[in-house]
Parts: structure tokens; C-alpha cells; sequence
């Protein structure tokens, strides 16, 4: 997605705030929390001493009970 941000200024002409329309802001939320997500991820994987196992199992171990 292409991104139109419009630049709020102040008497200076200076960069006070960016407007971006609804449908932008969204887009931006969406990609932050997939990358926030993914580091996540990353960082759980990363930690070894933290314990994990893939859904279908974890899917099959609460079936059980």
C-alpha cells in the first residue's frame, strides 16, 4: 500500500502532525502488530529455556482431558 500522509505545519512551516486517512492508519496498525508478533515468535524460539510444542499436539493433549 502507498502511503499519502498530508503534513500539518505551524506558522513556521514546520512539521507538527500527519494526517493519514482511515484505511492508511489500519495498514499501519496491521503491520505493527504482525511484526510485533513475529518478534515474538522469534524470541521465544530463540529462548531456551522456554518450552513449546505445535498446536497439533497441543490440540491432541487437550482433547484427552
Amino acid at each position: 500500500m502507498t502511503l499519502n500522509p498530508q503534513f500539518v505545519m505551524d506558522k513556521k512551516g514546520r512539521k507538527m502532525a500527519v494526517q493519514l486517512s482511515v484505511k492508511e492508519f489500519q495498514y499501519l496498525i496491521e503491520e505493527l502488530e504482525i511484526r510485533e508478533d513475529v518478534a515474538l515468535y522469534k524470541k521465544v524460539k530463540s529462548d531456551k529455556n522456554e518450552s513449546y510444542m505445535p498446536l497439533t499436539e497441543y490440540l491432541r493433549k487437550r482433547k484427552k482431558k
